[in-house]
C-alpha cells in the first residue's frame, strides 16, 4: 500500500465513496431509515448538551469563581432544623479579620422592591438589592462607567446594570444623576456596569450602598439576614477553613450566646440543639444548593443528571438501529464479499469499504442533526424556560464532538460487517454456509432488547413524572388557592391601603380580602424563636414561621380552624392572640394548647419578652414546597400591607380584575398597578418540574420514535428473508394472521424480555425520585403495566405493516426461483 503513488491511493479513495453511494442509493429505504433515526437521536441529544452546558456554566463567568464562597448557616433550635442561605451581619467581617487566607468578604441584604420615578410615572422595581462596596472586589461585574473602587461606598450610591441606565435616561453616561426611590429616597448613581449574564445565580439591576441602612452595622450573631460570600487567598483550602468555623463561631458568638441563652455552644449542642456556618463554592450554589432565602430560585443537578440520563439512552437507541440495520443488511451481502474475494480483493480493503458506507451515512445523520437542533431550539427554550443560543464558545467544542462521534458511530455500526464478514472464507459464503436472518442475529436480538428497555424506561419514568404532578395540582395544600386575585405592593399606597381594601370589598364580585404580604404562595415572613416562658430555653421553644395577617386572613385563604377560633375585631384582646398550626403545637406539646401563653424577645440580645396568648389552631398547609415536610408557624395579628388577596365570588374573573385596577388607579394614579392570580403562583414554584415533565414526554416519544423505526427496518429485512418460507406456507394453507403472527412472534419475545429487565429497574429509580418531595404518590403497578402494553402494541403496529405486507404478496412470485 506505502508503495502505491498517491494518486492512485486518492483514486481508491474515491472509489470507495463512489462505491459506498451506489451501495446507498441501492438500498433507499434502509439509508433513509438509518439516516433519519441518526439524525433524530443526535439532534436531541445535541439539544440536551445545550441544556446540560447552560446549568453547568452558572457564575463561571467571575474570573475567581474558584476562589469565591458562600457563607450557609445552618440552626436547629425547639426542634425545628432549618438551613439558611443568609447569616449574621457581623459574620463578614469577622472571617476577614479571623483568618488571613480570607482575601474579601461582600455582603447583600434584599430589603424588595421599590418604586422608582421616571417623569411622572413609579415603576416597580424588584431586582434590587443592597451590597457593600467590596462587592466589585469579589465578583466580576464589568464597570463601563464609574469606580468600582468608590461607587459604593457613600450612603445612597446606587450602581445600576446597563439596561437599567437605557430604560431610565436612555444611555449609559449617567454617573451623578439621582434617581428618586418611593417617592422619597435619593440615590446617586455612582456607576453603570455590563449587564450581568443569565448564567449567574443572582441578577440584579440595582445595587445600593450597605452603608444606606441601619441593618449593615448590626453587631447581632443570631439575627440572620445577609447574604455573605467570601474571596479566598490563591491556594488556600475551603475544606480546612470550614473545619475551623465551629471554634470561630465559639469564640466571635459565644459572648452574645451566653448572654441571651445563658449557656456556652457545648451545652447547646448537648441539649440537641446547633448554629453551624458552612461554605459552598460559588459555582456550585446553582445546581445544589436549595435552602431557605435563596437569591434566587435555583436550579437542580438531580434534573442535570436526568436529562443527560435521557440524551446518553436517546444517543444509544440510535446507535443500536445503526447497527441493527447494518448488520442485517450486511447478511445480504455475503455473496457480494464473496464474489469480492474470489476475484482477489483483499480484506483491508472489504473493511475500508465497509466502513466507508458507515462513516458517510453518519455523517450525512449528523449533519441533519446540527441543522434540526439549530432550527428546534426556539421550541426547546420555550419547553425549557431557557435562552439557549448557539455562541462561538459552544461551536469551540461542537465541532470537535460531532468529529468524534461520526467517526465512533460510523466504525461501530460498519464494525460487524467490516471485520465479521470480511474473515470468512469465499467457498463457504458462495456455498450459503453463512447463516442469515433474523433467527441467527443474537447480536441484534440483544441491541433490539437493550433499546426497548430504554424505551420501556423512559415510558415508566415519565408516567411517573406526569402523575406526580398532577398530584400537586390536586392536592389539598390546607387552604383555597382557586380564584384569588393578589394585588402586589399595596405597601405604596402608605395610609391610603386600608381604604383601599374597603372599596375592593364592596366591589359585586368580591367575597373577602385581606392585606396582608404573607401569603403561601410567596413563603414571606420571618422565622423565629418563640418561648414558652419569658426565658430563654432551648427545651421550652421552637423555631417558627411568623406571619402578620389581618382579621380577613384565615376566611379569605380558604383556611381551616381545628380548634380555638379565628381572630375577631370584636376581640380587644386578639392583638396579643395567636393561631398556631398543627406542627407547632406538636412541637409545643401543650396538652391542650388554647389559652396557652407564648412568648417572643423583643430585642436581638432577648432581654424583653412580649405576651402572647394562643387562641386557635389551625389545620396544617403547605406554604413551602411539597418537597418539605409542614413545618411550624404562627399567625400573628398586625398590620403587613405586602399585598391584598382578594377573593372572587363569580367565575368573572377578568371583569373583577378590570374593576380592582379601576378602584387602584383611582387611589393612586401615578402608581403601578401590578397583580397575580394564586394558583399561577403555586404553579410557579413547580414550574421546573412542569418544565421537566414536558421535556421528558417530548423526548420519551422521539426515543420510541427512532426505536420504532430500528424495528421497521428490521421486520422488513426479516420478511424479506423468510419470502420462500412464507410463499411455502401460504401454499401450504397459511391465512394473513398465521403469517403475520409468525413474523411478530420473535420480536414480541423480545419486547417482553426487555419489559422484564426495564420495570424493576424503572421502578426503583423512579421511587428514589420521588423520595426528594415529602408529599407524593407510590410507583403504581398500573403505571409498569401500561408501559409493557404500549411497548408491545406500538412494536406489534410496526412489526405488523411489514408483516402483513408480507403476508399478502402472492407466493407464485416468492416461489419463482424454485
Amino acid at each position: 500500500m506505502s508503495s502505491y503513488p498517491v494518486k492512485s491511493l486518492t483514486a481508491m479513495i474515491k472509489n470507495y465513496i463512489k462505491t459506498a453511494f451506489r451501495g446507498l442509493l441501492k438500498n433507499k429505504a434502509f439509508t433513509a431509515i438509518n439516516v433519519l433515526g441518526l439524525a433524530l437521536g443526535l439532534a436531541t441529544c445535541l439539544l440536551i448538551v445545550f441544556y446540560v452546558f447552560d446549568e453547568l456554566s452558572y457564575d463561571r463567568f467571575n474570573t475567581k469563581a474558584d476562589r469565591i464562597f458562600r457563607v450557609s448557616n445552618d440552626i436547629k433550635f425547639g426542634g425545628v432544623q432549618t438551613a439558611f442561605a443568609v447569616t449574621p451581619a457581623p459574620a463578614a467581617e469577622a472571617l476577614k479579620k479571623d483568618f488571613p487566607e480570607v482575601e474579601q468578604a461582600v455582603r447583600f441584604i434584599n430589603r424588595g422592591g421599590f418604586q422608582v420615578k421616571k417623569g411622572n410615572q413609579n415603576i416597580q422595581e424588584y431586582s434590587m438589592i443592597y451590597a457593600d462596596s467590596t462587592l466589585f472586589d469579589v465578583f466580576t461585574l464589568p464597570m463601563i462607567a464609574g469606580d468600582p473602587r468608590t461607587s459604593l461606598k457613600e450612603p445612597h450610591s446606587v450602581v445600576i446594570t446597563e439596561r437599567t441606565a437605557m430604560k431610565y435616561f436612555n444611555n449609559t453616561n449617567v454617573v451623578g444623576k439621582v434617581l428618586t426611590f418611593n417617592d422619597t429616597a435619593l440615590f446617586k448613581v455612582t456607576g453603570v456596569i455590563k449587564d450581568i449574564p443569565k448564567q449567574s445565580h443572582f441578577n440584579f439591576d440595582f445595587f445600593m450602598s450597605m452603608s444606606t441602612i441601619k441593618d449593615g452595622r448590626d453587631n447581632a450573631w443570631f439575627s440572620n439576614n445577609f447574604s455573605t460570600y467570601i474571596l479566598l487567598k490563591p491556594g488556600a483550602d475551603y475544606k480546612k477553613l470550614e473545619a475551623k468555623l465551629p471554634g470561630f463561631l465559639r469564640k466571635e458568638a459565644g459572648p452574645q450566646l451566653e448572654s441571651i441563652l445563658h449557656m456556652t455552644f457545648d451545652k447547646l449542642e448537648q441539649g440537641g440543639s446547633h448554629f453551624w456556618l458552612g461554605l459552598m463554592p460559588l459555582t456550585k450554589i446553582h445546581l445544589y444548593s436549595h435552602l431557605q432565602f435563596e437569591m434566587d430560585a435555583n436550579g437542580d443537578i438531580e434534573y442535570v443528571y436526568i436529562f443527560s440520563a435521557i440524551a446518553i439512552f436517546i444517543l444509544l437507541i440510535a446507535c443500536v438501529n445503526f447497527m441493527n440495520l447494518s448488520t442485517a443488511r450486511s447478511s445480504n451481502r455475503a455473496r457480494e464479499v464473496g464474489v469480492r474475494k474470489v476475484l482477489g480483493s483483499p480484506r483491508k480493503y472489504l473493511i475500508a469499504q465497509f466502513l466507508t458506507e458507515s462513516i458517510i451515512v453518519t455523517l450525512v445523520g449528523a449533519i441533519i442533526a446540527v441543522f434540526t437542533a439549530w432550527a428546534m431550539l426556539p421550541l426547546f427554550n420555550d419547553m425549557s424556560g431557557k435562552q439557549l443560543t448557539v455562541t462561538a464558545q459552544i461551536l469551540g467544542w461542537l465541532l470537535p464532538a460531532m468529529f468524534i462521534i461520526i467517526i465512533v458511530i460510523g466504525c461501530l455500526a460498519g464494525s460487524y460487517p467490516a471485520f465479521f464478514l470480511s474473515a470468512f472464507q469465499p467457498i463457504d459464503v458462495l456455498k450459503g454456509k453463512l447463516a442469515s436472518g433474523f433467527k441467527g442475529g443474537r447480536l441484534r436480538s440483544f441491541l433490539v432488547v437493550f433499546q426497548f428497555a430504554i424505551s420501556i424506561f423512559l415510558i415508566i419514568g415519565t408516567i411517573v413524572i406526569y402523575n406526580q404532578l398532577k398530584y400537586i395540582q390536586n392536592k389539598d395544600l390546607g387552604y383555597n388557592r382557586n380564584q384569588v386575585l393578589v394585588v402586589q405592593n399595596v405597601w405604596t399606597l402608605g395610609t391610603r391601603a386600608k381604604s383601599f381594601k374597603q372599596e375592593v370589598t364592596q366591589l359585586a364580585g368580591v367575597q373577602s380580602a385581606t392585606l396582608t404580604g404573607s401569603l403561601p404562595t410567596t413563603g414571606y415572613g420571618n422565622n423565629s424563636s418563640i418561648f414558652k416562658q419569658p426565658a430563654v430555653d432551648a427545651k421550652k421553644a421552637i423555631l417558627s414561621a411568623e406571619w402578620t395577617v389581618d382579621w380577613d386572613y384565615v376566611k379569605t385563604m380558604g383556611m381551616k380552624i381545628i380548634a380555638g377560633r379565628d381572630f375577631s375585631k370584636d376581640m380587644a384582646t386578639d392583638s396579643t392572640g395567636l393561631i398556631i398550626n398543627e406542627a407547632a403545637a406538636k412541637l409545643l406539646a401543650f396538652s391542650d394548647p388554647l389559652n396557652q401563653f407564648l412568648y417572643e424577645p423583643q430585642d436581638n440580645m432577648a432581654k424583653t419578652f412580649k405576651q402572647y396568648h394562643v387562641i386557635g389552631v389551625m389545620k396544617d398547609f403547605n406554604f413551602k414546597s411539597l418537597r418539605e415536610n409542614v413545618t411550624p408557624l404562627i399567625l400573628f395579628l398586625g398590620e403587613d400591607r405586602g399585598a391584598l388577596s382578594i377573593r372572587i365570588k363569580s367565575a368573572n374573573a377578568p371583569a373583577v380584575l378590570a374593576q380592582v385596577k379601576n378602584t387602584w388607579e383611582k387611589v393612586s394614579p401615578n402608581q403601578q398597578f401590578g397583580y397575580s392570580f394564586m394558583d399561577q403562583d403555586f404553579d410557579a414554584i413547580y414550574r421546573s418540574e412542569q418544565r421537566m415533565g414536558k421535556i421528558s414526554v417530548s423526548f420519551t416519544s422521539l426515543a420510541i420514535v427512532i426505536a420504532c423505526l430500528g424495528l421497521f427496518g428490521l421486520a422488513a429485512y426479516a420478511a424479506e428473508q423468510r419470502t420462500k418460507e412464507i410463499g411455502v406456507r401460504k401454499v401450504l394453507g397459511a391465512n394473513i394472521s398465521n403469517i403475520v403472527g409468525m413474523l411478530s412472534k420473535d420480536f414480541i419475545t423480545l419486547v417482553l424480555i426487555a419489559i422484564c429487565i426495564a420495570s424493576p429497574l424503572a421502578w426503583w429509580a423512579m421511587h428514589s425520585w420521588l423520595q426528594d418531595f415529602a408529599y407524593h404518590q407510590n410507583v403504581q403497578w398500573w403505571v409498569v403495566a401500561v408501559a409493557g402494553f404500549s411497548a408491545i402494541l406500538i412494536a406489534f403496529v410496526t412489526i405488523s405493516f411489514q408483516s402483513v405486507k408480507a403476508a399478502l404478496t402472492n407466493p407464485v412470485k416468492s416461489l419463482r426461483s424454485e
